[in-house]
C-alpha cells in the first residue's frame, strides 16, 4: 500500500511555555516495497514525523493515508521499531516475537509457527529460548525486527534501529536488515543521521533541514544492493549529500 503524507507539520509548547515548531509543511508519497532513509541532523523532526506517521501523534496540520485511509491512531497496518530495543525481559525471544500475536488472540499453534518462521528469517535459529539478558545488542535488535515483522504490517518504520551499535555490528545489521527486505518484500521507512548507512540502504533519501524539518530535497540512489561502499558509485552520491546538507536550502533555518 502506497503512503500519503501532505503538507504535515507540528508545533508544540515547550516546558517554558514557548512555541516550537517542530515540523514544517511535510509532503512526500511513498511507494509500495520502497526503502526510504529520513535523513537529518538531531532535532529536525525525523522521529516526530515517523510518530505522527504510526499514529502514535498527531500533526497540527495535514494528513498521513494508507492506501487511501486516514492514519490518526495506530494502526496494525504499519509497525514501528525504535533504538531502545523494547523487548520484555522477562520473556524469551520466541514469547517476545510472538508477544504481538498473543494479544490478538492468534492460537498457540500458528503462533509458534510464526515464531518459528521469523527467527529463521532474522537468523537466529538456536536461540529460541533465551531471554534478551543473554544476546547481544545486535540480536536483540534481530527479536525486535522479527517481533514487528510477525504481525504482518504493510510498512515497518524504524527509528535509529542501529544507532546505538558499534560500528562492525551496524554495517553487519544493514546487511541484514537487506536481506529480510528482500524476502518480505515490506515497504521500510528508515531514520538515521548517517549519510553513509542512507547510501547504503535506501532506493530514496529524503534529506531534512533543521527544525523546523522540511524536505530540502529528495535523491533516488543508483546501483543494485548490496552496495560497494568502496566503490566510485556509492562514493559519488555520498559526497552529493554530504555536499548537499552543507548548502543553504538545506541548513537554513
Amino acid at each position: 500500500m502506497n503512503l500519503t503524507i501532505r503538507n504535515v507539520s507540528k508545533t508544540f509548547i515547550s516546558e517554558k511555555g514557548e512555541k516550537v515548531e517542530s515540523l514544517s509543511s511535510i509532503n512526500l508519497d511513498i511507494e509500495n516495497q520502497e526503502f526510504i532513509c529520513l535523513l537529518g541532523p538531531s532535532g529536525c523532526g525525523k522521529t516526530t514525523l515517523l510518530r505522527i506517521i504510526a499514529g502514535l501523534d498527531q500533526g497540527s496540520t495535514g494528513t498521513v493515508e494508507l492506501g487511501g485511509t486516514l492514519i490518526d491512531r495506530p494502526n496494525p497496518q504499519l509497525a514501528m521499531i525504535f533504538q531502545e530495543y523494547s523487548l520484555y525481559p522477562w520473556r524469551t525471544v520466541s514469547d517476545n516475537i510472538g508477544f504481538g500475536l498473543e494479544i490478538r488472540n492468534i492460537p498457540a499453534e500458528e503462533r509458534h509457527a510464526i515464531e518459528k518462521k521469523y527467527i529463521e528469517i532474522v537468523g537466529l535459529e538456536g536461540f529460541e529460548n533465551k531471554y534478551p539478558y543473554e544476546l547481544s545488542g545486535g540480536m536483540r535488535q534481530r527479536v525486535a525486527v522479527a517481533r514487528a515483522l510477525a504481525v504482518e504490517p504493510s510498512i515497518l518504520l524504524m527509528d535509529e534501529p542501529f544507532g546505538a551499535l558499534d560500528a562492525q555490528t551496524r554495517n553487519l545489521l544493514q546487511h541484514e536488515l537487506l536481506k529480510i527486505w528482500e524476502k518480505t518484500k515490506k515497504t521500510i521507512l528508515f531514520v538515521t543521521h548517517s549519510v553513509d548507512e542512507a547510501v547504503f540502504l535506501a532506493d530514496r533519501i529524503v534529506v531534512m533541514t533543521p527544525r523546523p524539518g522540511r524536505i530540502c530535497e529528495i535523491i533516488s540512489v543508483p546501483g543494485t544492493r548490496p552496495r560497494d561502499r568502496t566503490g566510485v558509485e556509492f562514493a559519488k552520491v555520498r559526497r552529493y549529500v554530504l555536499d548537499l546538507i552543507n548548502q543553504p536550502k538545506c541548513t537554513l533555518q
